[in-house]
């Protein structure tokens, strides 16, 4: 005899039936909550979360794209700047530069026109160009990181206004009052909670992967600088 079986074997023929009646309401109220549901009790503060949320994909998608686009390598690149600037060909050095499509290449570039100047010169050029290109790579950066901050902040703001609109409502309602009136008020206060808690969670991870993704680059930067510096400096 299973556990159950125990269980219903002591109850009543009446109790059995109560016990199936609200089973059966348990279920189906679990199948008639989902999402949309939950997002339509938050509230309206539930409009600017699901807008920081829209912003912070597009913010993460654009930026991915930028900066995949900025990850991807030049083969023979510098080995190409390095045998023109050999020979002299300091125009073509500079077209190189100009074919190629990476941060580092408009640095080259501003290198090579440089050339000539103090070393300390050249490099302060190569630097300036490089915190451009970063400063140009890091658009929405700011976005990102405020939005996963301050959409927990709005979540915790619906969960104050959600409570005080459910006591209220038991307030005005005086002797009449059922736990109807408290858990509207309870449960829109943890939808927005749970809401801004999930977009802040999406947008904190998008932003350090995007700097890790930043972080690679500026690398590459720095390493092609040096051994830039390192052939004007042998020439």
């Amino acid at each position: 005899m299973t556990m159950l079986s125990l269980i219903f074997g002591l109850l009543t023929p009446g109790d059995t039936t109560q016990v199936g009646t609200l089973l059966t309401e348990t279920t189906a109220n679990e199948d008639g909550l989902n999402f949309l549901d939950m997002a339509l009790k938050g509230g309206w503060l539930m409009i600017p979360l699901v807008i920081l949320s829209v912003v912070a994909i597009y913010i993460f998608v654009e930026r991915y794209v930028v900066i995949h686009r900025a990850r991807k390598n030049a083969p023979y690149f510098m080995d190409r700047i390095r045998e023109y600037l050999a020979d002299g060909k300091t125009e073509a050095a500079v077209r190189v530069c100009q074919q190629t499509k990476a941060p580092y290449a408009a640095m080259i570039e501003k290198g090579i026109l440089r050339m000539g100047k103090p070393t300390a010169d050249i490099q302060a050029a190569i630097e300036n160009v490089g915190n451009l290109q970063v400063a140009q790579m890091e658009k929405g950066f700011t976005m990102l990181a405020t939005i996963s901050s301050g959409a927990p902040m709005i979540g915790f703001l619906g969960t104050v206004t959600g409570m005080i609109r459910a006591f209220y409502d038991m307030a005005q309602a005086g002797s009449a009052a059922d736990i109807t009136l408290l858990s509207n008020g309870i449960y829109q206060a943890l939808t927005t909670t749970v809401a801004g808690l999930i977009v802040g969670i999406i947008a904190m991870f998008a932003y350090n992967y995007l700097v890790g993704q930043l972080d690679k680059v500026v690398n590459e930067m720095e390493a092609k600088t040096m051994e830039f510096m390192d052939l004007i400096e042998k020439n």
